[in-house]
């Protein structure tokens, strides 16, 4: 079994894919997309969403990073993802599945399944762009608005030369609104003969058995879920979970990181948001997000954790 740290534009970036690593349980994450649009990127857009590539393309704790893409030219694309081989990605992965109207009325990520003869296109062209050596992986959705052209969409990525797929068990209209689809995937998987890796609403242990069960998966990919317990790879995996005495000691580090990324007037935002989803599984978290609710002042932001852990380390 494998399991996979998921992209999430504005939330799962490389803050948070190294905090969440550090607790184990990942195998391999997947950087947020890289928009390609016409022109031949910078090293330096790669690596601004994906500084790991500057470490061997794995995260500080050693977890495998591959990088995504996100287009609808696929000659754009392909120039692209040559160039980014260069920069040794531990695998490249094609976005159709992003849900966001902005990027859908641009012809990127879902909107893309309507269309499964440029799907082909896209990763034929990117896979004989890209040594062989570096995996080209590529994520979907069920569909755009119906998901009648699932198996059609998931044969022209597999034909197209794609080493793995991964399904979000929803179509587009559906976004994030519980449920997920697995019993959709099946079909999937019978119809193509590369990896199939089921991802949506997983959020506990329970859920991970049900998909499980219901796609016949063997590997998943874990999104929100996890972001709101970080310990939840390691559950799934029989092991123990991380308790707040775990991941409490990550909220310094991870905010130290925000600091050197994001502006001033960002930086509470970002922590907020971790805490935000934390609360779902952590009381402690919950009561911190009380804490610094209307805190905008970066200054009382580590003020309030640095007290917070020093109240941790106080003996019982």
């Amino acid at each position: 079994m494998r399991i996979y740290l998921a992209p999430m534009e504005g939330l799962l970036d490389h803050i948070l894919r190294d905090m969440l690593t550090r607790l184990g349980g990942v195998d391999i994450a997947v950087t947020e997309f890289v928009r390609v649009s016409g022109t031949l990127l910078p090293h330096r857009f790669f690596h601004r969403i994906a500084p790991e590539l500057l470490a061997g393309s794995r995260t500080p704790s050693g977890v495998p990073v591959r990088v995504q893409l996100l287009g609808s030219d696929p000659v754009c694309l392909a120039e692209n993802a040559a160039k980014l081989a260069t920069m040794h990605p531990a695998g490249i992965d094609l976005n159709f599945g992003c849900p966001a109207k902005t990027v859908n009325r641009h012809r990127g990520g879902a909107v893309l399944l309507t269309e499964p003869e440029l799907l082909f296109e896209i990763v034929s062209k990117v896979r004989a762009a890209v040594p062989a050596a570096i995996p080209v992986t590529a994520k979907m959705r069920l569909g755009y608005e119906d998901k009648s052209r699932k198996l059609e969409c998931a044969q022209a990525l597999a034909a197209g030369g794609a080493a793995e797929l991964v399904v979000h068990a929803r179509t587009k209209v559906e976004g994030y609104r519980p449920p997920a689809y697995w019993e959709e995937i099946p079909a999937i998987r019978e119809a193509v003969a590369i990896p199939v890796i089921a991802n949506g609403e997983i959020w506990t242990v329970d859920d991970f058995n049900r998909c499980r069960d219901i796609s016949g998966c063997e590997h998943v990919m874990l999104g929100r879920g996890i972001v709101a317990d970080p310990g939840l790879a390691r559950r799934v995996r029989g092991e123990a979970g991380a308790g707040w005495d775990e991941i409490a000691p990550l909220l310094l580090p991870f905010w130290d990181k925000v600091k050197l990324s994001c502006m001033p007037k960002h930086q509470a935002g970002r922590v907020k948001q971790w805490l935000a989803y934390l609360r779902r599984i952590h009381p402690q978290a919950g009561a911190l997000f009380l804490q610094i609710r209307t805190v905008t002042d970066p200054l009382v932001i580590e003020q309030v954790l640095k007290a917070m852990l020093e109240r941790q380390a106080l003996p019982a």
